[in-house]
């Protein structure tokens, strides 16, 4: 099989001097808001739901096209993002994906009912998987010091951690106060920022001639979309109805075509050869289950606590904030222990540790205490905080320098297809269960099978990979 190429890495020495004399912080805040824009709107949506089920009177897979459709758009489009950025330039494609978020955020608060706005969600998708990996090979490309290009990769972890963790209190406060509406308006002062420091602070970045497989991502887009339909529109139409016998049908044509082109182009819609190596397959197949587990979690809990314990927006917000917070400081952790232990051992122990946890909650019903609930998820996300950074290092050493950028790529795409996968499987548990005591429940038993399957495939695809490394080092 063909090997894809890996996506042109800019030459640091096309910084210019004037470039290097704007302060750091600037350039950080300039390339981070794309990505905060990002991670917030995949979680501060889910506070919002009930009150937009409420107002646009929409139904719960309506609700789910709403969460759902963002995430489809932008992990279907997120490789050939990467490729468009190598043939425009890094800085073009950012700064051209925030101004379509920016207008799609606007369209969102302006949605009359639920068709126009998974419409501006749809459009949201396309201007996120533009910006997001333009932003991390622009943090590269702004840092060319390897010693301070560490600190602020770092620093910019944080932020993106801390902005997802507080996604749903943030998103609970606004909807409050202001309305679901103010959710999406919070994006547009934060992105006219971000292409105001953008524009002025970050120097354009190399451009490549990069050949676009545009009809394995079409296919591959394709296929997504028919997923997606299947597992969204099946517990309304029927799991045998025409319409999803359509959609069955065209996502085995397209995976399958996706399939026979990949095994005979040139240029690939991914680097495929890289999955012979046991260690990145298996942070990939983490990284998916990983995000089914834990955005499907988000997504269910918020609407648990609205419907089943009768929270408001703001108080479901507030009693998601004990489970979330711990997200930027596993980070921090993972920072201090990374050194001692190996990636494999340490995703092993802490999947397990969110497995059981999740799995302990398979009893919840309207007499659990809050107090049990927020310390299972808790735990479960004092895990994830470690989890996604030590993926992300496995991958990396996987992969190798020279592929570290289409690895990334890679990984990215597959998380947020775990998320849509996740999301949706949350919603036809919870459409098909109307309890919403039951319901929760066999969402929790989901999230702990992903969690503990994901500790089997770190432990026998990536420990054990570093064991074999160690013991001919």
């Amino acid at each position: 099989m063909p090997r894809a190429e890996s996506p042109a890495v800019p030459l640091p020495g096309e910084v210019t001097p004037d470039q290097r004399a704007v302060p750091p912080a600037l350039r950080l805040t300039a390339l981070a808001t794309g990505f905060v824009m990002a991670a917030l709107d995949v979680t501060v949506v889910n506070v919002a739901g009930s009150a937009i089920q409420e107002q646009l009177h929409a139904s719960l897979p309506e609700l789910t096209w709403i969460v759902d459709g963002y995430v489809l758009v932008f992990s279907s489009l997120l490789l050939l993002a990467g490729g468009l950025a190598n043939r425009l330039g890094a800085k073009n494609v950012y700064l051209g994906g925030m101004a379509v978020f920016f207008v799609a955020s606007l369209g969102c608060a302006l949605a009359p009912n639920a068709a126009v706005l998974i419409a501006a969600r749809l459009l949201q998708g396309v201007g996120a998987a533009l910006f997001m990996p333009s932003s991390l090979s622009l943090l590269v490309f702004s840092f060319p010091e390897k010693r301070e290009r560490t600190r602020m990769l770092g620093l910019w972890s944080a932020i993106v951690a801390t902005s997802a963790g507080l996604g749903p209190t943030v998103g609970g406060l606004l909807v409050s106060a202001f309305g679901w509406q103010s959710i999406f308006v919070i994006n547009l002062p934060i992105g006219i920022i971000g292409m105001l420091l953008t524009k002025r602070f970050i120097a354009p970045s190399e451009v490549r001639a990069t050949k676009l497989a545009v009809p394995g991502h079409v296919l591959w887009i394709v296929a997504l979309a028919a997923l997606s339909f299947a597992l969204i529109e099946g517990p309304r139409l029927g799991w045998g109805a025409g319409g999803m016998l359509a959609s069955y049908a065209v996502l085995v044509v397209a995976a399958g075509s996706l399939l026979v082109r990949e095994r005979r182009a040139d240029n690939l819609v991914m680097p495929w050869s890289l999955f012979s190596r046991p260690s990145f397959a298996g942070a990939n197949l983490v990284g998916f289950l990983f995000n089914l587990a834990l955005y499907g979690s988000m997504f269910m809990l918020s609407l648990y606590l609205q419907h089943a314990r009768g929270a408001t927006p703001f108080q479901a917000g507030l009693e998601l904030l004990p489970m979330t917070i711990w997200f930027p400081l596993a980070n921090v952790v993972y920072s201090r222990i990374s050194a001692r232990f190996s990636n494999g051992a340490l995703l092993t122990v802490f999947l397990l540790v969110a497995g059981v946890s999740s799995l302990t909650m398979v009893t919840v019903s309207e007499e659990t205490p809050y107090w049990v609930l927020a310390v299972a998820v808790g735990l479960a996300n004092i895990g994830a905080g470690i989890i996604s950074p030590g993926m992300t290092a496995a991958l990396v050493d996987a992969a190798g320098p020279e592929h570290a950028n289409a690895a990334g790529s890679v990984l990215n795409a597959n998380r947020q297809i775990g998320t849509l996968v996740g999301i949706a499987v949350m919603s036809v548990v919870l459409g098909t269960v109307s309890d919403w005591n039951r319901g929760p429940a066999l969402c929790f038993a989901v999230i702990g099978v992903a969690y503990l399957a994901a500790a089997v495939g770190a432990w026998l695809m990536i420990a054990r990979a570093e064991q074999r490394e160690a013991a001919t080092a």
